[in-house]
């Protein structure tokens, strides 16, 4: 089991983009190499301190999604979206004076990475999609496989959660929050104890956007913007740019069976699976996923 991690945050600001106040953080030198968290509520702390591990050959950029972080607040939730999300990742290139960028895309992340790579393919230099999804259809099989292990491991927790749903009570209630709280562990990490190195801070993850953006009843249906989300499969053979994917076999949630179908719809992306990972294999695998990133990079 690993121990929590001490941690300081790269030097950061705000930088104005698309009108709006993004927090961005940097460290190292060398190529850029910009992150993008997941959630689609979390902030860029879902990085640190591991990727100060690349800082010493590349320029290490993170960033928050407007309303996410530290990163400034819309008047209302509702006008976040993913189209928003994606541009604002081109006007930070922009803003910050960047030519070609590496771009790292974690989870929610990834989705926001292949629209861009889709979009502004002459501005990537390399693609990295890591624990992601290829489609809102992707993101329904994510929520019901966590259903499954949650009602085969936590049967008595299950078996709370449909009577609640039987008095009308829907996901972000806190109760039924409550009762999901146990899936995290068993879903996300190949050892449950690992759970403890995520890092929280005030503002590091905004639930009250995460609802705004899922749905009310994100548990069992997508809903709002993940709704919306595009369908990847049909493009992803069109990257031009090199492209690595990685999975963890012991992701419950974004599970292997899904993410081996990234080899069927971009076959000329290389595909790594870490096989003592969950979703994070910054924090479990560190060595094993920051040696491939740089090999990939160069």
């Amino acid at each position: 089991m690993k121990q929590k991690p001490e941690y300081t945050h790269a030097p950061g600001k705000h930088v104005l983009v698309n009108g709006k106040q993004i927090w961005v953080e940097e460290e190292g030198n060398g190529q850029p190499l910009i992150l993008l968290p997941g959630g689609p509520a979390a902030s860029h702390l879902t990085f640190h301190p591991y990727f100060s591990a690349l800082a010493d050959r590349y320029r290490i950029i993170y960033y928050d999604y407007f309303g996410r972080g530290r990163s400034g607040r819309p008047d209302s939730y509702t006008t976040i979206t993913f189209e928003k999300d994606v541009e604002d990742l081109e006007g930070l290139r922009i803003a910050l004076g960047l030519d070609k960028i590496n771009v790292y895309g974690f989870s929610y992340g990834g989705m926001v990475a292949q629209a861009y790579a889709l979009k502004y393919g002459a501005q990537v230099n390399r693609l990295i999609l890591a624990n992601t999804l290829h489609s809102p259809e992707m993101w329904q099989k994510n929520h019901e496989n966590i259903n499954r292990e949650l009602s085969l491991q936590f049967p008595e927790v299950w078996e709370a959660v449909l009577s609640l749903r039987k008095t009308g009570i829907h996901s972000f209630d806190p109760v039924m929050q409550e009762k999901f709280a146990v899936a995290s562990q068993l879903v996300r990490f190949y050892n449950p104890d690992n759970a403890g190195c995520l890092l929280k801070e005030p503002d590091s993850y905004n639930m009250e956007l995460y609802r705004e953006f899922v749905g009310s009843d994100i548990d069992f249906f997508i809903g709002n913007e993940v709704a919306k989300l595009p369908d990847f499969r049909p493009v992803l053979k069109d990257l031009k740019m090199p492209v690595m994917i990685v999975a963890g076999r012991y992701d419950r949630a974004l599970y292997p069976a899904c993410q081996l179908e990234f080899k069927t719809f971009c076959p000329q992306a290389e595909f790594h699976m870490l096989e003592r990972s969950g979703s994070f294999a910054h924090i479990e695998e560190t060595e094993k996923l920051f040696s491939l990133v740089r090999d990939f990079l160069g």
